[in-house]
């Protein structure tokens, strides 16, 4: 992206804003820390010497809190994963609404309730509200959003922000493993550089399982406890976005 302006402030807000309305679906980017930089304050200053991004790399790689906005995009991803057919009786039933339970992530279950042009998605007792507007659904008030599904994975975006999530089949036994509490995950989008273990094996607190490598540093991601590889969900040479799971423990 390349944004002009008769000033560097004007100029950087044009690339602020393009950053915002760039959607790349199916690879990870680092749009999340270009975003950042943009409306860096030293940056913008034009104060940039090859030591900003180490000095400043925990602010620029920052996570955030998950907001009403969030929840509307997990929603949003929801009602896309139902697939339903373009046309007036989409979601139509008898007797009951259309009520569908979708595993969006590993540890992330939704249930989807569809009467008409009305739906409801439930997050762990969390009830949010959605109605049909044109070929796509507004979510409390939001949208609606552009929505790509690739697959199982649905992509959301909104301006600024994208979600994505792979939608998994609960009755699946690795999905079912992979939502307890013993899954090593990626801690930021970044490369697998290294998987040092096989199912199976036997390995002790603080092991080294795998190496990620991210901003041209390598985290070695090390057993939380003693127990047993009971799986490993990635690949050396994957490109595994932030939360991805690893590698699944089981106890001795």
């Amino acid at each position: 992206i390349v944004a002009h302006g008769p000033t560097r402030a004007i100029a950087l807000n044009r690339l602020a804003m393009a950053l915002d309305r760039t959607q790349v679906a199916g690879t990870v980017t680092n749009l999340d820390f270009l975003r950042a930089l943009a409306r860096h304050r030293g940056f913008a200053a034009g104060e940039v010497d090859t030591g900003l991004i180490g000095r400043d790399l925990a602010l620029l790689t920052a996570g955030r809190d998950r907001d009403h906005l969030d929840l509307c995009m997990a929603a949003t991803a929801a009602l896309a994963a139902m697939d339903l057919p373009a046309g007036p009786l989409a979601g139509f039933t008898l007797w009951a609404p259309l009520r569908h339970r979708l595993v969006l992530e590993p540890g992330l279950d939704a249930v989807v309730e569809i009467t008409g042009d009305a739906a409801a998605v439930e997050f762990d007792g969390l009830r949010i509200l959605a109605e049909r507007h044109g070929d796509g659904w507004r979510v409390e008030g939001v949208g609606p959003l552009d929505v790509v599904r690739i697959g199982p994975a649905v992509h959301v975006f909104a301006p600024g922000r994208q979600l994505s999530l792979t939608i998994t089949d609960p009755l699946d036994r690795s999905v079912a493993q992979a939502v307890s509490d013993d899954v090593i995950r990626a801690p930021m989008p970044g490369l697998l550089r290294e998987v040092a273990v096989a199912p199976g094996r036997v390995v002790a607190q603080g092991e080294r399982l795998a190496v990620l490598e991210a901003m041209k540093m390598q985290h070695v991601l090390a057993a939380p406890r003693d127990g047993v590889v009971a799986e490993v969900l990635a690949a050396e040479g994957d490109q595994v976005q932030a939360g991805a799971a690893l590698v699944a423990l089981q106890p001795l």
